[in-house]
């Protein structure tokens, strides 16, 4: 539902706005405010204008995102669509805004002789949620190849780190509080453009056949434990097929969670518990998710 904002702001704001029409599960309830910003400078206006203590949450593309049934408290801001900016900076620097999805910034740098940012085709994301998870596919991690990023603050001012302001963990990044991502410098190599297309053709046909892209996933929904695989030890307890609901456990990627249609956040949620725990009882391994939630349940 759109709503009237602050007269300097250029970007769009809308109440009450579901936000299963944001996430790749196809599911979440209501968010209080949904804001789109035209670009960085009126994301830092409008930042200036929330209240001290407004929750906020960020989406890019809505993947590796479970919002719960009941909606989420606060502002969410979306970047996709929004934060798209993707440019040459210097030799081999690719800047590229948050909001640019994360198999176009792969595309953009094999077509110009840079080699290093191939796996990010695997990534169903954009650069805002790699650089907040570390996302990784096949064999390549996103803060392996940052020379620097953009962050803004809560008061709507901008900032420039280096990754050593962070702690740099396995699906994991801390660092400075209540500063938020906003565009990334890729450092990359030089190389030929051709054998990088032909690698992220082959990198996107490998995605295609081993991953469920055809239903409604939010990718992987489990990190895999220190010296093992989260979708083996799923298939091992025989859990391939396995629903709660609508939502089911991927036949063709155990680690892939499916909305087969009409499932819900809670559906999901609880297969994700059900699965943990069947997994440890047979194998002795909590499995910790990889996805993160947010959102209420609903009101009773």
């Amino acid at each position: 539902m759109p709503a009237k904002s602050h007269t300097s702001l250029r970007g769009q704001l809308l109440v009450n706005e579901p936000m299963a029409r944001h996430t790749s599960w196809r599911v979440g309830g209501p968010v209080d405010r949904f804001y789109i910003p035209a670009d960085l400078d009126d994301l830092a206006a409008f930042m200036k204008s929330l209240p001290p203590r407004e929750a906020m949450h960020w989406v890019g593309l809505g993947s590796n995102l479970l919002v719960r049934d009941g909606g989420v408290r606060g502002t969410v801001i979306m970047t996709s669509g929004a934060l798209n900016a993707l440019e040459v900076l210097r030799d081999h620097v690719v800047r590229a805004e948050a909001g640019v999805a994360s198999a176009k910034v792969a595309r953009f740098c094999a077509d110009r002789g840079m080699v290093g940012a191939e796996f990010l085709a695997g990534i169903p994301g954009t650069v805002g949620g790699a650089l907040a998870m570390n996302a990784g596919a096949f064999g390549g991690e996103t803060w392996k190849i940052i020379a620097a990023v953009e962050t803004i603050d809560r008061h709507g001012e901008r900032h420039t780190r280096q990754p050593t302001d962070y702690q740099i963990d396995y699906r994991k990044v801390t660092g400075p509080q209540n500063e938020w991502f906003v565009a990334a410098h890729f450092q990359l190599g030089t190389g030929d453009t051709a054998q990088g297309k032909t690698l992220i053709k082959t990198l996107l046909a490998k995605r295609g056949s081993t991953q469920p892209t055809q239903l409604p996933n939010a990718g992987s929904v489990f990190k895999n434990p220190t010296g093992n695989f989260a979708a083996r030890l799923i298939e091992s307890c025989g859990l391939k097929g396995t629903c709660e609901g609508k939502a089911c456990v991927s036949d063709l990627h155990a680690n892939f969670i499916v909305n087969t249609g009409g499932a819900t956040a809670a559906d999901i949620e609880r297969l994700i518990r059900r699965v943990q725990a069947e997994v440890e009882k047979r194998q002795g391994i909590r499995l910790e998710i990889e996805v993160r939630v947010i959102g209420v349940e609903p009101s009773s």
